[in-house]
């Protein structure tokens, strides 16, 4: 298990994380770094001016108001502490992987380098290893640093990153090079040419993300900040117009006195009160949360997103760009179908199908050998007597040699049509002229046709049947295809095998589009086409020439198991190496973009009931008819006002769990996600508060001393 995983299992309930959180919420409440939260910065200096007026002029009204006040701006900061005390103690975690380690740096440039024993090396601690450098590590050993496998093959233990206990295997040269500084060598050596300084690596960098010292704001994040700084504008322009109308009222009709007037008009704290229940502080209160909780959900999946804007992106995702191999299909080609010729059994052709996969131990040998036992009960003959005659390039075809107790020898033969026709030919046997159309009709379903012959003794050879092969679509992939195009994403397979065989797997997958043949400037000049219509594009990849593609890309999800030229180009790295991640992103970016939309809408909904509630309270005394928006009858103006400003502290509190944990996510298009919206939390927002505001209103009522 991971350590991200471990510590998502807690919950956002546990009352440890709130407990932890409160230090760093009480130095979060320092104006200097508030400040960047406009809504939250204008409650603090309301909480700080009713302190002075509290001071000045004490009472209970006050004091109550001043208390609720600070407890708003309090949960705000706690709110934001628990969202990032749970990236910390993935950090935590994370941290104790990281030891301090010797590196042995070769002396030389290790030209003709052939083993460890006598290797020219220096020990030196890995803080002193820079770009270029080139370090020996042997089994036993922790990799000091980021780098590429330049020389040799070794197995590595990279459970501290990955949570996964199952050992991978890198090598130099292709797309499994890259080795993370931290992880171990089980067995064998590699020489590791170092990508990264100490301190620049990949475990400090997803350090320093997870634990949010990073993390920028995203671009509608910004955004959202400027509205609600605006609409705070407004609203404290607003409550300024309101103390000219309550001094004229006022004077004009002294005796009238309802506990929150007095003869400046309306009393300061009455007017910061109205103030903090107006502006948006909800969703002021959860935005920072609301961010970092979408960046700890990607990894408690084992996904570190580069930048928040990468986690935007991926819920606008429009254009999905996925390879075939491995995420489509299951990357190896399986047997589906034994199709025996006329005259030739079933279980003929299966019986011989698997006696010439004995020595084939590519994994699709293997699918022919499990085929052949599940559809046919067919077994493995007795070894004795049986010699194996294992695939080579040059033959183009694998089997074995059987002898019977007489001394008769039988060739049993599968491979390629061509290399079985001239097999067969050489064997005295004609090939059945139905034989191509089976080939033929293989090829047309996207499948990888295989010949099965036998010849025994002097007899001619003859061709018994063909195994059809298919890169086998995954499991539900069809149904994820149906739901990306419910959102209205377009799903585009990447592969290099032909047209024909592309067009058939995609028909299969369900897949929007594809594109056969695929190189490097294929996938780069589609990522720029669909941005060019305006269209916001992800996709994966694990090599170097995808590094490209994978800079282009909105979203490039880049496999841990690849290139460090591929880790570096991404925005986003999958430490499971599961290219089919890229779809549990996609709908975690939408539960990121719907969690801070529906907290929007409940917190601007929220405000129509505290205006009913607070409005009345101050002038029906004044103004009778007024009275006709006093529709809670609360029990006086002090104990609405109290009731709002309580109200309006705890509902944050209320919903930081779902701020963490996101709003539940659905597939649906834009406009009935709107719908749901407006539903759900629009008018949750405008009734929760009346029904909130009067039940606290009837528990403020009985304290003593409330009322003037």
């Amino acid at each position: 298990m991971s350590p991200s995983t471990t510590v998502a299992a807690s919950g956002v309930l546990d009352p440890r994380q709130w407990r932890d959180a409160a230090p760093s919420a009480f130095r979060k409440l320092n104006p200097l770094s508030l400040w960047r939260n406009p809504v939250m910065f204008i409650v603090e200096l309301g909480a700080a001016f009713t302190t002075v007026l509290a001071v000045a002029d004490p009472s209970v009204f006050a004091w109550v108001i001043t208390v609720w006040l600070w407890l708003t701006v309090g949960f705000a900061a706690l709110a934001e502490a628990i969202a990032e005390g749970r990236g910390k103690a993935q950090a935590a975690g994370l941290r104790r992987t990281r030891t301090e380690t010797t590196a042995h740096r070769l002396t030389t440039d290790a030209a003709g380098f052939t083993g460890p024993d006598g290797a020219p090396v220096e020990e030196v601690p890995a803080t002193a290893l820079r770009n270029g450098d080139l370090v020996l590590v042997e089994a036993g050993q922790v990799i000091p640093a980021d780098g590429d496998v330049v020389i040799g093959i070794a197995s590595v233990d990279e459970s501290a990153i990955t949570g996964e206990s199952a050992p991978v295997i890198r090598e130099s040269g292709g797309d499994r090079s890259a080795v993370t500084g931290g992880t171990r060598v089980l067995s064998d050596w590699v020489v590791v040419e170092v990508t990264a300084e100490s301190g620049k690596g990949f475990m400090d960098r997803m350090i320093a993300l997870v634990e949010g010292a990073s993390r920028q704001r995203t671009p509608n994040e910004i955004a959202l900040n400027i509205l609600l700084a605006a609409m705070t504008i407004v609203f404290l322009l607003a409550v300024v117009t309101i103390q000219p109308a309550a001094i004229y009222a006022k004077a004009a009709s002294p005796a009238l006195d309802n506990g929150v007037l007095d003869a400046g008009g309306v009393t300061g704290i009455v007017l910061v009160s109205l103030l903090v229940c107006l502006i948006p502080t909800t969703i002021g209160a959860l935005l920072s949360a609301i961010g970092i909780a979408g960046m700890d959900r990607l990894v408690q999946r084992n996904v570190l997103a580069m930048s928040g804007r990468a986690v935007e992106a991926a819920g606008d995702v429009d254009t999905l760009l996925l390879d075939k191999t491995g995420t489509v299909t299951h990357g190896n080609r399986r047997a589906s179908a034994f199709l025996p010729l006329p005259g030739v059994a079933g279980r003929e052709l299966a019986e011989a199908a698997l006696s010439a996969s004995l020595a084939d131990e590519t994994p699709e040998g293997r699918s022919i050998v499990d085929f052949a036992r599940e559809a046919y009960g067919v077994v493995p003959p007795e070894s004795s007597g049986v010699t194996p005659v294992p695939f080579t390039a040059q033959s183009r075809m694998s089997g074995v040699d059987v002898v019977s107790p007489d001394g008769v020898t039988t060739g049993v033969r599968k491979g390629a049509a061509a290399a079985m026709t001239a097999w067969t030919a050489a064997g005295g046997g004609d090939v059945d002229p139905r034989v191509p159309e089976l080939v033929g009709r293989i090829s047309d379903e996207g499948g990888t046709p295989l010949l099965v012959a036998v010849c025994t003794g002097d007899e001619p050879a003859r061709v018994l049947g063909v195994v059809h092969l298919k890169d086998v679509v995954k499991d539900g992939m069809t149904e994820r295809f149906d739901t990306l195009r419910a959102m209205g994403i377009r799903t585009v397979m990447v592969t290099g095998d032909n047209p024909r065989t592309a067009a058939a797997i995609a028909a299969e997958a369900g897949v929007d589009d594809f594109i056969a043949e695929a190189t490097p400037e294929d996938k780069l000049e589609l990522i720029r086409a669909e941005q060019r219509r305006g269209r916001l594009v992800a996709m994966t990849g694990d090599g170097t020439n995808d590094a490209p593609a994978l800079a282009q890309a909105d979203v490039g999800l880049a496999m841990n198991t690849g290139t460090s030229a591929a880790k570096e180009a991404g925005n986003m790295v999958d430490l499971d190496s599961d290219p089919t991640k890229l779809i549990e992103i996609v709908a975690i970016g939408k539960q990121l973009l719907m969690t801070r939309g529906a907290l929007t809408t409940f917190s601007i909904a929220n405000d129509i009931a505290k205006y009913f509630a607070i409005i009345p309270a101050i002038f029906a005394v004044v103004h009778p008819g007024l009275d006709a928006l006093n529709i809670m009858r609360l029990s006086s103006p002090e104990s609405a006002i109290i009731s709002a400003v309580v109200f309006n502290a705890l509902i944050i509190i209320a919903l930081v769990p779902l701020a963490l944990r996101g709003v539940r996510y659905r597939p649906a298009t834009a406009v009935s996600m709107l719908r749901r919206n407006l539903f759900v939390y629009g008018l949750g927002g405008v009734v929760a508060p009346f029904l909130g505001i009067k039940a606290i209103d009837l528990l403020v009522s009985l304290i003593p001393g409330i009322t003037s």
